[in-house]
């Protein structure tokens, strides 16, 4: 069982309609005209896809794809599922639906600013764990890798454009004499968070420390058919090899 806290905080992510229009755009299968929070899946070389949502009154949940198990061809979840799940949530409250959800005790609402330039906005945490709060439980120590954990698997999504899609190389606490180092190829300082666009394949990622020593290594494994190339770092306008 999750605690209302974080049960709303997962909500909060699910029922995003801003964070979702990068994506999808303002007006899709997603933006139901009453609070819902909703996610789709496609699976594996789009073999079908499955929309789950629910509302303060209903939980509803909509699979599509063959029944004889062949794959279907360019329908991913927010094109096949969703518009499907749309449609019964809609008419589950044609009589009227609740527009926003409950805040309970114990979250608090927060200004989040970023060292990255990206403009600064509005999250929900559970109290004490914001980042000024956290900020300061947070002892100084050698940095370690943060992000990507060992052993992940990133799999692309289907409905954004490869070119579009991003993942980062994290470090904490931040030092700018150390560097990263992706499958032998220097990425660039790790001071802040340093951009990479995924590459199918096994990778092997290594935090180098000022006397050139490996600090740490973690392995991840990207998913798709791209063909593995040469690291192309964007790291704040640092793009030293």
């Amino acid at each position: 069982m999750f605690s209302p806290e974080a049960t709303f905080l997962i909500a909060d992510i699910l029922s995003d309609r801003e964070a979702r229009s990068a994506t999808f755009g303002w007006e899709s299968p997603l933006a139901s005209r009453f609070w819902s929070a909703v996610k789709t899946g496609t699976s594996k070389d789009m073999r079908d896809n499955w929309c789950v949502g629910y509302t303060d009154r209903y939980t509803v949940g909509v699979w599509v794809g063959n029944f004889s198990g062949e794959p279907m061809w360019n329908v991913s979840g927010v094109s096949g599922a969703a518009p499907v799940w749309l449609d019964v949530m809609n008419w589950l409250h044609r009589d009227g639906a609740k527009i926003a959800r409950t805040i309970p005790q114990g979250v608090t609402h927060k200004t989040v600013s970023f060292s990255t330039g990206e403009p600064t906005r509005t999250e929900w945490f559970i109290t004490g764990t914001d980042p000024q709060a956290a900020k300061s439980l947070i002892p100084q120590r050698q940095p370690r890798i943060v992000y990507p954990v060992a052993g992940m698997v990133l799999a692309p999504d289907p409905d954004i454009p490869v070119g579009q899609q991003q993942m980062f190389f994290e470090a904490h606490p931040t030092d700018p004499r150390y560097r990263w180092r992706l499958n032998g190829t220097d990425m660039g300082a790790a001071g802040e968070l340093t951009i990479w666009e995924p590459v199918a394949g096994a990778h092997r990622l290594a935090l180098i420390g000022p006397e050139q020593q490996v600090v740490e290594t973690v392995e991840f494994m990207v998913r798709g058919a791209t063909q593995p190339q040469e690291p192309d770092p964007v790291v704040n306008g640092d793009q030293s090899r």
